[in-house]
């Protein structure tokens, strides 16, 4: 008997529809038997006897942040290994990777990529250990590496770095030799120095939650998100695409399985072929060319909602993220409200000028000292700049300024949590939440455009849940 026989084809279709709009994952009826399996097997987890049950309520109630994530526990796949694809990796390898980082380090910035959909860790593990391959022995290491999942089982087995043999099926000898010692039970420990490089975090690729500077989303050089889109319904691929698209900088690249190629799919990307691989590079946007140089007094003063860029305030491990924040200022010194450090900063930090971005909002800084807002503009250009201790400082300062800055709170916390200062995390992480409670859930928040203080909150209780362990 087929595993969803005992579901009727009505809830079926019904949690289908759910499961597509809340999480943007696509079961088809072919699907259906692993949809049931999965509500089966998630049927404990919320108390109730079995999966009729469990998918009656599922269909009535009103789901949080934490439930949707115990419904990824069960009914995402973790079928993944190393070097996975070894084709796609010998493309990086020869001809992506070498040029990346020759072109990083002329512009004195770390190579920055990202592992949407994660999984158990093997490939963004697989990136690190082949970064480390091309570095070593002779340069430093200067990259970043963003990891992310919408299953915080698959996050929490990824960051403990321990594997089967059955990760390794495809495996160099190089890799396991020289990244891997034995453990207990017949399992293997990667190596901390190739550990520390990977920064894992929760996101659903379903929320409009990326691309962020604040949780390490935006100005990429590389985004992979292998055999993942095929599992979301087209309407959301597209978005998804489309936000990748927009996370990365011009000429980024972007990995997708082979079973995921798609000329309308990826249409505003070229695509380039390499031997047994195809990536997808985003296109130069003309808007931004000829910007080599940029007088401060000579930028316009545009009406707020013709700002370009949007900071976003981001759900690092294991909650998810928040909505885009765009920035703004009340008027101060001129009288659109912003003056030409601020512009310039802005502007500069848009197009992924961060140096001259950094100096122009100092600049502003030192001019209204006790501005918390240019301050905190100022962490998020550190921190994408990979400046986490000054990034701390100004958020810090921000804080001193306004004690009630829940943006600065919210930051901050996610700044000590991907430092490893749980216990720190976890205080600026309730001085929000307490913070957020003083507000009525449909406020919008200061410095954000539509970002809820309700939204917000849900957002930092699940930080705090996924901390504690529930």
């Amino acid at each position: 008997m087929m595993l969803h026989a005992a579901l009727p084809r009505p809830l079926l279709l019904q949690l289908s529809e759910l499961l597509a709009a809340r999480m943007g994952l696509n079961f088809t009826a072919r699907c259906w038997g692993d949809l049931a399996q999965g509500i089966a097997a998630a049927a404990s987890s919320f108390g109730m006897p079995d999966a009729d049950s469990c998918a009656r309520w599922l269909l009535s109630a009103s789901l949080t942040k934490g439930q949707i994530e115990t419904l990824a526990k069960h009914l995402t796949v973790g079928e993944t290994y190393f070097f996975r694809d070894a084709c796609s990796f010998e493309a990086l390898e020869r001809h992506v990777l070498p040029p990346l980082m020759r072109e990083c380090e002329q512009a004195g910035r770390p190579l920055r990529i990202w592992s949407a959909g994660c999984c158990t860790g093997e490939e963004p593990y697989s990136i690190a250990m082949l970064l480390d391959r091309l570095t070593a022995p002779f340069k430093a290491w200067n990259a970043s590496i963003l990891a992310t999942d919408i299953n915080p089982t698959f996050l929490r087995r990824a960051a403990e770095g321990t594997y089967a043999e059955w990760s390794f099926r495809a495996t160099p000898a190089w890799a396991r030799a020289r990244y891997f010692v034995q453990g207990r039970n017949s399992r293997f420990e990667m190596r901390r120095a190739i550990r520390d490089r990977v920064a894992f975090a929760y996101l659903n690729l379903a929320d409009e939650a990326y691309p962020s500077p604040m949780n390490g989303t935006s100005e990429l050089d590389v985004i992979f998100c292998r055999n993942v889109l095929m599992y979301f319904t087209p309407p959301q691929a597209e978005r998804i695409v489309e936000n990748f698209r927009r996370s990365l900088v011009d000429g980024g690249w972007l990995v997708v399985s082979p079973a995921e190629t798609s000329n309308s799919l990826f249409s505003r990307f070229s695509a380039v072929s390499f031997p047994g691989a195809s990536f997808y590079r985003r296109l130069p946007n003309p808007a931004l060319q000829d910007t080599a140089t940029i007088s401060p007094a000579a930028l316009p003063c545009p009406e707020p909602d013709a700002w370009p860029l949007e900071w976003l305030a981001e759900g690092a491990s294991p909650a998810p993220a928040a909505r885009e924040i765009p920035l703004r200022r009340e008027s101060r010194s001129t009288p659109c409200g912003w003056d030409a450090d601020d512009r310039a900063a802005h502007i500069h930090a848009d197009q992924g000028r961060l140096a001259e971005a950094a100096d122009y909002c100092e600049r502003a800084v030192a001019a209204d000292r006790l501005n918390p807002e240019r301050l905190y503009l100022l962490a998020a250009i550190r921190r994408e700049q990979g400046q986490n201790d000054l990034a701390a400082q100004s958020l810090t300062r921000a804080l001193y300024l306004d004690p009630r800055f829940v943006l600065a709170h919210f930051a901050l916390g996610n700044l000590c949590l991907a430092q490893g200062s749980r216990g720190e995390a976890e205080r600026h992480f309730r001085n929000a939440l307490d913070l957020l409670h003083r507000h009525p859930p449909d406020e919008a928040l200061p410095e954000s455009e539509g970002l809820s203080a309700g939204r917000l909150a849900e957002i930092v209780a699940s930080v705090l849940s996924g901390l504690s362990g529930t």
